[in-house]
């Protein structure tokens, strides 16, 4: 069969994989996050409650809850962008955060080029300047004249390969992740996982894909309307704990 093939009816791939780096614009210290006596409700139900954590350097935690709202509840308050029914929470001063919210419409609400929409983001002149600009947009395969496109007319993929770049413009030392494989491909997937597992600084991420809470987390923390369960092992280790689902069940009861 190798004898037979001819080289020129082989066509490259076309499978194009985004080059997702995170760097850190400085390392933090050993106090990242501290959180007290959290809770939230929304339209009457108890997403959590009497919530403590404290995350350290190095963390890659899996945020898991039955009821998804709870999750993006957490990342909201944590960012200052909704207040917690009780309790109160403390980032490291040496912390900057990156944060992918579940819901990006509000980013897109304009008719700016993908350059000019990203340059809303930069710190610096420097980062201000159109080939610093193109060169993040084409890490996350938008190149040429796809870069010019209009921000409000973006694909679900699209808008999270944006907020991507966002992201890794920002260089944070903690990165906050609500649902990441969301109208990504497989292929930016895999670039994401790969991204999130050679990230040197501290993670908390939620997500229904299997592979990805078991190949990224170190640590699982579950929300839930009784407190908390917070344990350093993987996601399997974790699902497979007989003693863990007992305490699941008498939490959700």
């Amino acid at each position: 069969m190798i004898d037979k093939l001819n080289i020129s009816d082989i066509k490259p791939s076309s499978r194009r994989y985004p080059a997702i780096i995170f760097e850190q614009e400085r390392e933090a210290g050993d106090q990242i996050l501290h959180v007290e006596n959290l809770s939230k409700s929304v339209d009457g139900t108890l997403l959590f409650d009497k919530i403590d954590l404290n995350l350290t350097k190095g963390d890659k935690v899996v945020l898991l809850s039955r009821d998804s709202r709870a999750a993006t509840a957490f990342y909201e308050i944590i960012m200052g962008n909704l207040e917690p029914d009780t309790g109160d929470y403390k980032w490291g001063v040496t912390t900057n955060q990156g944060y992918l919210p579940l819901e990006n419409a509000e980013f897109f609400k304009n008719d700016l080029s993908l350059v000019d929409w990203l340059r809303q983001y930069a710190k610096t002149e420097e980062e201000r300047e159109e080939v610093h600009i193109r060169g993040f947009l084409g890490k996350m395969i938008f190149s040429g004249d796809e870069a010019l496109k209009k921000s409000n007319v973006l694909s679900g993929g699209e808008k999270v390969r944006c907020m991507l770049s966002r992201m890794m413009m920002k260089r944070a030392n903690v990165l906050m992740i609500d649902e990441p494989t969301n109208h990504l491909d497989l292929e930016s997937i895999q670039a994401f996982n790969n991204a999130l597992k050679n990230f040197k600084g501290t993670v908390i991420f939620s997500t229904h894909d299997h592979e990805f809470a078991q190949t990224v987390a170190n640590r699982i923390v579950e929300i839930t309307p009784k407190g908390v369960i917070d344990r350093y092992m993987t996601f399997d280790e974790y699902l497979e704990n007989e003693g863990i689902k007992e305490m699941r069940k008498k939490m959700y009861s």
